[in-house]
């Protein structure tokens, strides 16, 4: 019986914010340590755009991981929508948030089959916001699907998967809001770079 093999694309950048579902304008968060399915598969159309015509779902990226090497919480300055009239004229009153933001995220992507990681290898990507822009890697590894589950290949990955240990990651829009389900695996030491 033949071994199946991944090839896997590694993305790297200085820095990655991705904020979790539940945030809406907390003063404090830190960066969500792993990916939704939505996440992934606004990925995959980016990397993939004759795939945008197909319903939601995960095509071509069969696992994944992210990792990094520590947070750094920096301040934003942000604004409401609105304005409020004081006085004679209009303003807008202005908040501080802090963010817990992920340094070095290294985004670590499989594929069954090599084109498909030759394509993605071509290309940047964003972790979530379009500032938090990560490279790849131009060297595509070829691993057997088993050992993607060992190091150099450390991190977190959300198993989408409805089980006893899953949690609730977001809502699907595009399925009348089904919940989007998944468990935690971590594979090593996801917040140290592993060495290459």
């Amino acid at each position: 019986m033949e071994t199946e093999n991944y090839y896997v694309v590694r993305y790297t950048g200085p820095f990655g914010f991705i904020k979790p579902w539940t945030a809406v304008r907390d003063s404090e968060t830190f960066s969500q340590q792993f990916l939704t399915p939505s996440i992934l598969c606004g990925m995959e159309r980016k990397l993939f755009p004759e795939l945008l015509d197909e319903p939601f779902g995960i095509v071509r990226i069969v696992a994944h991981r992210l990792s990094y090497s520590g947070l750094s919480n920096q301040q934003e300055q942000t604004q409401p929508r609105g304005w409020n009239k004081k006085s004679k004229h209009l303003e807008r009153p202005r908040a501080i948030i802090m963010r817990g933001v992920m340094l070095n995220p290294v985004l670590t992507l499989a594929f069954r089959e090599q084109s498909h990681a030759e394509e993605a290898a071509r290309q940047h990507l964003c972790l979530c916001r379009n500032e938090d822009i990560v490279l790849p890697d131009p060297v595509i590894q070829t691993v057997a699907a088993d050992a993607f589950d060992q190091s150099p290949f450390d991190g977190f990955e959300l198993v989408f998967a409805d089980t006893e240990q899953s949690f609730t990651v977001g809502y699907n829009r595009f399925d009348e809001g089904s919940e989007m389900k998944g468990w935690l695996k971590i594979v090593g030491n996801p917040t140290q770079i592993p060495s290459m």
